[in-house]
């Protein structure tokens, strides 16, 4: 109620839903019987928005009465109660006892509370004498009401100051006189931070503003002027101290208070100024203009502005030289703010500025301070935790000053000053300790444990940020002066490098983002001070004393000089960090590096994407502005990710040069080791980029590090003035330009383009019902028993050493390894995976032109210079790399021209000196003559053309040229997966169609030979025209072409690198070992025509121990073939470098495959060569290698799984030359009958059909009548290698016993009426040795069988068989060290076991219970006999040996097995015992005679009675 009487009650309590929105009344439910009834009704009230005295809440008491009287009414009123809103001006909340007057109120009764109401005549009557008996709980939900009793006091005191008042006043419960005024203000503005949280943060805006008032508005107090700065600034640092600390309260991404960043963001302005108060007695009459807003203050704006900084970085080329007459920077500040205050929800007020000049208010008094000045003052004299706690939250005051100083050179006018005077001296002075105390802060925390290093981080941005806005405000020279003396004082406090460079790096990051970057750099005078006229003037031209300064400015332009870092301040000290981190090492260096290039390539981003940069004469002057990082990237070279040789190791047919090519001449080349099908064309064999360099351990930096500032590179080199370009490029010395040169190789290989990714979405149920079926499978392999189980259990695939943890299952759970498939992107639609390839494409044809460009700039260059001939040969190897990789046709077509032109000018300095690069051009000017695309096609065939055209000019005959294109060919057609056959015809036929054109050339043998040379290469292609690009026919077939090229050594071991290559992509390393020792062989066999060294292998014969097979690669005789001569054995290979690396990398597949006693042979030939050549350092590396080979024979002899062998067999008219042809395979360790049968019956499936292809399921001979001739048979059995008894005396290890093999056996069981299986009386079975063409491994997995050897045994004989069997595992077991106890028991049990008793025991009673009836079975007889005597003898002494292994809990089972060896002893002894009389009976008879004592007979007196008798 707003008054006493009925009228009075206002409609502001709400209704409930099925009745009026506001009610003037309300009424509660009833207690029956009750005397102390609960009311639990919650009635809600709308608060008037402006309260008095007289607002109370009235409640009346009613009796309800359940039986109603005739005339009474039901209800009876008992009495009142109130409760007044405001209590000295404060709302009442919380819980009260109210008494209840039973009379009707007196008049004023709403002034006083109803506790204390004065008394009244007459008196109030009172229900239980005026005790409180009504309990009431009141809360308030407001954004008026404090609430808050040290909020109150303080908006009270504030109040008092800012009106007109009469002393003494009343706050809360006291009196406050205007002597105490300041004391109490004092302790109200300390205790702002023991306020409630909710409230304060309720209040907070206000709260800030009235603090900021206070300090920088003197008032007069009592005569007195009174300073509250102190106070009311360290309250701020309190509660922005408290803000941050709430865990309730949100924050930004930096951990900046959203409140606090919003405060300043939209509501902070610059303190008003009061006039003449208290005195006056009067009001301001309007409010200043508020919310002009400035800064960066919540993460979201820091970021959005940070991106708009980096994209608009550039300013206004066309900028005037003098001062502006406005500063526009302000300007845009101010009017960019009008935008946010129409989002803004709080209110705002538009009236008049009382600062500005045409202001009719009273001038400001003498004695006001500028709030930024203020701030900045206490800022710097604070002390203890305030000084700690503004240090931590600076960004917080950082942007105050900011704002208020922006609002400040806005209000007073002076946008039109000159910078250096819009701010006092003192205020400066002030700034400049800020940042050198917030600086020495940042070095205090960077030495303190590691968890300082997070705020230490936030503060250096924060002061970034900070000196970046001041770059907006105050004159820029103070600003740069602030930024030197930052980077100094960081530098003489920090120790630690790498966090150094960080930190400087962060900081400078943030201000080179600011959007005059480029003015601010003066980037504009480089066109004054540099040398780069388009048009320069006569006497320039002519003077050549002129011409010598200009040539060193322009070197000095691509230098980081000091005159570079003072010119371009911002600029130099950002390339001087990352030059300082490209050189530095340590612990997070490779961060540091990332962070720095990063940041130059933003800057670049933002200038290419502004448009005020759009102009080619803008970025002319800007990429001389970058000029110097030139300069920083060649000397980075070393430190680059060689993209070239990641690729090789990715199976891409490219390989870089490696560290050891800087050793001299003398060295081993290491690179030729990498000699894996085709990668010998694209050898680096300059070494220019490593061998030009000072030896140091560089920190390599990471490919997307690269990436970036090779990015870099080709910017300025794309936008730079070309003429500055040639003219630094002509001044360069041979090393620097070869360093350009295998920066532009890294180039080509860095920005190839990679091809669309599959967008195939594969769905998530289809992907689970793999992985259900991938687990079934493992699950079924892994829970097998016995050797085929525990084999699957301990399976390692080979080389997963270096990679911890991936080896458990390898062979099925892929998405554990460090192979890891990449089709798991499948978050990208169709359209952005074509967006990506399109922008992917257009980069690579970018980089790759402008890589062109630089080489068109370095060829024209080098037409003057002494060393053009090793320039080209480094041109030419970065075009044949840019040929080797996916390319547009745009960029091909200019490719070639630039090829032709090369050839066409300097073809008999390419075809003298640069032999292997002209190898590798004719490979991939081949490739391209069988691309798909026409134009392509043409090109290439031109230039193959002009190739061969110079090339015959040149020597009178292209002989050499002749054997590379056979080579090359060779080379394409065994690898190359996208390799067309019809298009290179075509080709080849466009050339030969040139050649008969060609006018020129008409009167010479060319057109003859390129004849002769397309029928050649024609042939070359029909070898390969009816390969199965399959996994099982592959190899024969590759093996026959190298077979076929025989006589040409250099076409020979391209195919045999060819199988090395596809042998080590199917895991087969043993087989790609021995095609690079027959490469091997084959080199050593033409080194020893070619050279004559008692340290050189003489010949294949030499290699006789690593394998029998070798001697194949004898050379033809010598009249049959010349060395040296029409282009043989003329490639890099034929040398002993090139002989060491094949064996090397030999050496290296043969550890991988598991052969270590091999790689002791192969190192028996490397070792006297490397001795020869006194390479110390080669020969510790190859002992090294040799000692853990045998270390891993020691520690893994027995655990090493060798091949397992099939012998397969072909039948059916539609194998054609296959038809009953045999063979053996070599698969993979553990492989299993029903593999390799399913994978056969697969492939040729494919060939011939499903439905025609059949496998024989036995391995009984095979009748061809019972065949279907439509169809086609493969016969698949299992075989063992079978040794001689002779043999084994030499085959006593592990290795031996698997290594060289020619001959298997297999055995058939049968019966003679033709059953495989009967009783053992009539069990007879087949074992067939067969004899293969060459020893295991070999070249390939398949050799063929030349010849078939069959023994057929007896029932008796299979029974010996077995027993012999049966009788060596026991001795096995019995002899192993150390003791096995399971395998023991496993075949103790088998042999003497309960279960299995009926096995030996029933082999004896068929064959030992009687004796034969034939004599020819006496002696199988007592064989067999003597092989139970043995087998029976051994089992005793299992059982003994078997006692001393078992634990406790196994003695019974001890006690079975010894109850069952007994019996079985005892079962076998009668036939054991039973001898063959005939067996026993001597020779001849011997008539015994007694002889003294011995009554025997003397053998010899025996003899010499015989001699008489004869």
């Amino acid at each position: 109620m707003c008054g006493e009487d009925a009228s009075s009650a206002m409609p502001v309590i709400f209704g409930k839903s099925n009745g009026p929105e506001f009610l003037q009344e309300v009424y509660t439910a009833i207690t029956y019987h009750n005397k102390s009834p609960d009311f639990y009704e919650e009635v809600k009230i709308k608060l008037p928005a402006k309260l008095t005295v007289n607002h109370h809440l009235l409640f009346t008491f009613y009796h309800i009465s359940c039986q109603q009287k005739q005339g009474a009414s039901v209800e009876s009123l008992l009495g009142y109660s109130w409760l007044p809103i405001l209590l000295n001006e404060r709302l009442q909340t919380g819980s009260y006892c109210l008494p209840v007057a039973l009379e009707k109120l007196p008049p004023n009764y709403s002034m006083h509370s109803a506790e204390k109401v004065p008394l009244q005549n007459p008196p109030i009557k009172w229900a239980e004498g005026h005790k409180g008996v009504f309990n009431i709980e009141v809360q308030a939900v407001s954004s008026v009401h404090t609430q808050d009793n040290h909020l109150e006091k303080f908006f009270t005191l504030c109040h008092s100051l800012e009106n007109q008042v009469t002393f003494p006043i009343r706050v809360l419960d006291q009196k406050i006189s205007e002597t105490a005024l300041e004391h109490e203000l004092k302790l109200s503005i300390i205790c702002l931070n023991s306020s409630r949280l909710e409230p304060l943060v309720l209040f907070l805006h206000l709260v800030l503003d009235k603090l900021f008032q206070l300090s920088v508005q003197p008032m007069v107090i009592a005569g007195q002027t009174a300073n509250f700065s102190q106070f009311a600034f360290e309250s701020v640092v309190a509660i922005a101290n408290s803000l941050h600390n709430s865990k309730d309260l949100s924050k930004d991404q930096h951990g900046r208070n959203c409140l606090l960043a919003s405060y300043v963001h939209y509501v902070f302005r610059l303190p008003e100024p009061q006039r003449d108060l208290p005195k006056s007695g009067t009001t301001p009459a309007l409010p200043d203009p508020r919310y002009h807003t400035y800064g960066r203050t919540s993460a979201a704006a820091v970021s959005t502005k940070l991106m708009q900084a980096r994209v608009m970085s550039s300013s206004n080329p066309d900028l005037a030289g003098t001062h502006s007459a406005a500063d526009e920077e302000v300007t845009n500040i101010m009017s960019s703010k009008m935008a946010d205050r129409n989002c803004v929800r709080m209110s705002y007020y538009c009236s008049g500025n009382n600062d500005t000049p045409n202001s009719t208010a009273a001038p400001r008094p003498a004695s006001k301070k500028h709030f930024h000045e203020e701030l900045s003052l206490q800022m710097v004299v604070s002390t203890g935790m305030v000084r700690e706690t503004v240090f931590k939250y600076a960004w917080f005051f950082f942007e105050l000053l900011v704002k208020s100083m922006a609002q400040y050179v806005h209000n007073m006018d002076k946008r039109d000053s000159f910078r250096r005077t819009r701010f006092s001296d003192r205020f400066k002075d002030d700034i400049t300790t800020i940042v050198n105390v917030v600086t020495s802060e940042i070095a205090a925390l960077l030495v303190k444990p590691q968890k300082e290093n997070e705020q230490a981080e936030k503060i250096n941005i924060s002061l970034a940020f900070f000196l970046y806005d001041l770059l907006s405000l105050m004159d820029r020279g103070f600003v740069f002066n602030l930024i030197k003396h930052y980077c100094n004082q960081l530098s003489a406090k920090l120790n630690n490098l790498p966090t150094l460079i960080s930190m400087r790096l962060e900081f400078l990051r943030i201000l080179c983002s600011h959007e005059h970057y480029l003015n601010l750099n003066l980037f504009f005078m480089n066109a004054d001070t540099a040398p780069t006229s388009p048009c320069p003037s006569i006497s320039s031209q002519n003077s050549s004393s002129c011409s010598s300064f200009q040539d060193q400015k322009i070197a000095s332009m691509f230098d980081l000089t000091p005159e570079y870092r003072q010119q371009h301040f911002l600029t130099g000290l950002l390339f001087t960090e990352l030059a300082a981190a490209l050189d530095a090492e340590g612990e997070g260096i490779s961060k540091v590096q990332r962070k720095a290039v990063s940041a130059i390539h933003s800057l670049l981003s933002s200038h290419d994407l502004d448009p005020r940069c759009v102009k080619p004469e803008v970025k002319v002057k800007i990429a001389a502005l970058y000029l110097p990082l030139v300069g920083i990237i060649l000397d980075a070279l070393p430190q680059l990710y060689d993209f070239t040789a990641a690729e090789a190791r990715n199976g891409k047919s490219r390989t870089s040069g490696s560290d050891e090519e800087q050793d001299g001449a003398s060295a081993i080349n290491q690179s030729v080791a990498l000699a894996i099908a085709g990668n010998h064309f694209n050898l680096k064999t300059g070494g220019t980029m490593l061998s030009s360099l000072p030896y140091k351990q560089y920190n390599m930096l990471n490919a997307d590090t690269t990436r970036n500032l090779m990015i870099c590179f080709l910017w300025i080199m794309k936008n730079a003035d070309q003429s500055l370009i040639r003219k630094w490029i002509a001044d360069l010395p041979s090393m620097q330009l070869n360093r350009i040169l295998d920066l532009l190789f890294i180039c080509v290989s860095c920005f190839e383009y990679k091809g669309k990714q599959s967008s195939d979405k594969v769905s998530t149920q289809v992907l689970q019902k793999s992985r259900d079926v991938k687990a079934k499978l493992e699950e079924a392999l892994l829970r097998g028993e016995g050797a085929r189980g525990e084999m699957m259990r301990r399976c390692r695939t080979p080389g997963n050493d270096r990679f911890p943890g991936l080896n458990e299952n390898l062979r099925w759970k892929k998405e554990q390894t460090h192979w890891r498939q990449a089709n798991e992107k499948l978050d990208k639609t169709k359209a952005e995976l074509d967006q990506e390839a399109l922008i992917s494409g257009n980069l690579a044809t970018e980089a790759n032109l402008i890589i062109l460009d630089m080489q068109e700039n370095i060829i024209q260059a080098s037409s003057a210079l002494d060393c053009k001939d090793s320039l080209l040969g480094g041109v030419l190897r970065v075009l044949v790399n840019s040929l080797s990789c996916d390319q547009s046709t745009t960029y091909l077509t200019h490719c070639f021209a630039t090829l032709r032109a090369l050839i066409a000018k300097f073809g008999d300095l390419l075809f003298e000196e640069e032999v292997e690069q002209c190898a590798d051009l004719c490979q991939r000017v081949l490739h391209h003559c069988s691309s798909s695309m026409d134009i392509t096609r043409s090109q290439a065939c031109a230039t193959l053309y002009l190739l061969m055209r110079f090339s015959f000019g040149a020597t009178s005959n292209f002989a050499r040229v002749k054997m590379q294109v056979t080579m090359s060919l060779a080379s394409l057609v065994g690898k190359a997966p996208d390799f067309n056959e019809e298009y290179l015809r075509r080709s080849l036929r466009t050339i030969l169609a040139y050649s008969e054109e060609d006018t020129a050339m008409q009167s010479t043998p060319f057109p003859t030979q390129c004849s002769e040379r397309y029928c050649k290469s024609k042939d070359a292609s029909n070898h390969v025209s009816g390969i199965f690009v399959v996994l099982e026919t592959i190899s024969p077939s590759v093996f026959r072409i190298a077979k076929s090229y025989q006589t040409s050594p250099d076409l020979r071991l391209t195919w045999l690198q060819n199988m090395a290559e596809k042998h080590t992509k199917r895991k087969c390393y043993t087989e790609a070992a021995m095609c690079l020792v027959h490469a091997a062989a084959l080199v050593a066999e033409y080194l020893s025509m070619l050279e004559d060294h008692s340290y050189l292998p003489v010949g294949s014969v030499s290699f006789q121990n690593i394998s029998s097979n070798v001697l194949e690669e004898s050379a033809v005789s010598d009249d049959t073939l010349s060395p040296d001569e029409d282009g043989v054995c003329s490639g890099r290979y034929f040398t002993e470098s090139g002989l060491v690396g094949l064996l090397e990398q030999a050496a290296e597949l043969f550890c991988t495959g598991g052969l270590y006693e091999t790689v002791n042979e192969v190192y028996k030939l490397v070792i006297p060569i490397l001795e020869a050549h006194r390479d110390f350092r080669k020969l510790t590396s190859t002992h090294d290698k040799l000692q853990k080979a045998f270390d891993s024979i020691i520690n893994k002899d027995h655990k090493r799984m060798f091949g397992t062998y099939f012998r397969v067999g072909f039948y059916g008219s539609k194998f054609g030359d296959l038809d009953e042809q045999e063979f053996v395979y070599k698969e993979p360790a553990i492989t299993k009958l029903p593999e390799i049968s399913h994978r056969l019956e697969g492939f040729y499936g494919q060939c011939f059909g499903a439905e025609f292809v059949e496998v024989i399921k036995d391995s009984t001979p095979v009748d061809k009548t019972k065949l279907d001739p439509n169809k086609v048979y493969i016969q698949i059995t299992f075989v063992e290698p079978y040794f001689d008894e002779y043999e084994m005396k030499d085959r006593v290890t592990h290795f031996e016993k698997n290594f060289n093999l020619r001959r298997f056996m297999y055995t058939t069981p049968f019966t003679l009426e033709g059953r495989p299986r009967g009783e053992l009386h009539e069990q007879y079975r087949r074992n067939t040795v067969l004899t293969t063409m060459h020893a295991f491994p070999y070249i390939k997995t398949r050799i063929s069988v030349i010849q078939k050897e069959e023994f057929v045994l007896t029932p008796i004989e299979v029974a010996i068989e077995d027993m012999k069997k049966k009788t060596l595992q026991l001795a096995v077991a019995i002899n192993q060290e150390p003791p096995d106890a399971k395998m023991l028991q496993m075949v103790l049990q088998g042999s003497v076991g309960a279960t299995v008793n009926q096995g030996p025991l029933e082999v004896a009673q068929v064959f030992l219970a009687e004796i034969p009836a034939d004599p020819k079975l006496y002696r199988h007889h007592n064989k067999l006999r003597l092989c139970f005597k043995e087998f029976i003898m051994r089992c005793g002494e299992a059982v003994e040996k078997n006692k001393r292994l078992i634990t406790a809990d196994q003695r019974e089972y001890q006690q079975e097995l010894k109850k069952n060896y007994n019996k079985l002893k005892e079962n076998l002894r009668p036939m054991i015992e039973r001898k063959i009389p005939e067996l026993y009976k001597p020779i001849f008879r011997v008539e015994s005679q007694k002889r003294d004592s011995f009554h025997r007979s003397s053998f010899r007196k025996c003899e010499t009675q015989l001699s008489q008798g004869s």
